[in-house]
C-alpha cells in the first residue's frame, strides 16, 4: 500500500489537492465521529453551498485557517452537526482577511490566514480558544496527534457531522522523500495504517497534538500523507497581526 502511495505521488507532485483544488471537500478517512462539542474551537468556514473549510478559533475575535481558503466566507462556531440549528452555534461575518504576505498559491508556501471576525465569539463550554505553540520547537516525530473536519468521511459518502481521525507526524526526512520541494514551515502526518485515501481533514482544519494547534492542513496528494503549515514558524507574525 505504502509503495502504491509512494508511486501516486510522484505521479502528482505537481497538483496538490484541496477543498478549493479540483474538489469541493477534503475528507477524514478512517475516523469516526466526534463526541459532540469535544472540540469547541473547531470553525466551519462557508464560501458557498458546496464549497467551505475548516478553520479553529485562536482568539475572541480570530479564527485561523488556510490562506487558500480566501473567499466571503462566513464563520460558525459551536457546531456538531452543521446543516441543523443548534442553540450552541455562533455565526459571524468576517471582517477583514489576512494572508500571510508571502502566501503563493503553487508551490503552495506560508498557506496560513488569519480572520478578523466581525464582532467577538462568546466563550463557554460549546465554543473555546485553542492553544497555539509557545514556541518555534518542532513537533516530534513519531508524536500521535488529531484532526477534524465536516468533510467527506469516504468516496462517496458525506457528514454533516464533525469526524475525527488519528495521525502520527512523520520525520522530517520522509516527508522530503515523498515531497522534495516543503519547506520547513510544512509537517506531515498519516495514520499508522497509511489509510487508503490520505485526505487527513478538512482543508484549513487544526493538527492537534497534546491540546496545542501545531499545524494547518494545506494539501496531500490523494494518498498519505497530509501536509500541514506549521505555526510554530508563524508566531511572530501571528501575533503582530492579532495585536
Amino acid at each position: 500500500m505504502r509503495q502504491a502511495c509512494s508511486l501516486l505521488i510522484l505521479l502528482a507532485l505537481l497538483s496538490p489537492t484541496s477543498a478549493h483544488a479540483g474538489a469541493s471537500w477534503s475528507e477524514i478517512v478512517g475516523g469516526h465521529e466526534a463526541k459532540p462539542h469535544s472540540r469547541p474551537y473547531m470553525a466551519y468556514l462557508k464560501r458557498t453551498t458546496l464549497d467551505f473549510c475548516g478553520g479553529f478559533l485562536v482568539d475572541p475575535g480570530w479564527v485561523m485557517t488556510a490562506a487558500h481558503c480566501t473567499g466571503n466566507l462566513t464563520v460558525t462556531l459551536g457546531a456538531h452537526n452543521i446543516h441543523r440549528h443548534e442553540n450552541s452555534q455562533q455565526t459571524f461575518a468576517v471582517q477583514s482577511y489576512h494572508p500571510h504576505p508571502a502566501y503563493k498559491e503553487r508551490p503552495r508556501v506560508n498557506d496560513i490566514l488569519l480572520l478578523k471576525l466581525k464582532g467577538k465569539a462568546t466563550l463557554n463550554k460549546y465554543v473555546r480558544v485553542i492553544d497555539l505553540p509557545k514556541a518555534n520547537r518542532n513537533v516530534a516525530p513519531r508524536s500521535q496527534c488529531s484532526t477534524a473536519g465536516w468533510g467527506f468521511i469516504d468516496q462517496g459518502k458525506t457528514t454533516d457531522k464533525l469526524f475525527e481521525t488519528n495521525v502520527i507526524i512523520r520525520p522530517p526526512k520522509e516527508c522530503r522523500s515523498l515531497n522534495p520541494g516543503i519547506t520547513n514551515g510544512i509537517i506531515c502526518a498519516a495514520s499508522k495504517q497509511w489509510v487508503k485515501d490520505c485526505s487527513q481533514g478538512d482543508d484549513g482544519g487544526p493538527l492537534v497534538c497534546e491540546g496545542t494547534a501545531q499545524g494547518i492542513f494545506s494539501y496531500d496528494f490523494k494518498v498519505p500523507p497530509g501536509f500541514y503549515t506549521r505555526i510554530a514558524s508563524y508566531l511572530p507574525w501571528i501575533e503582530t497581526t492579532i495585536q
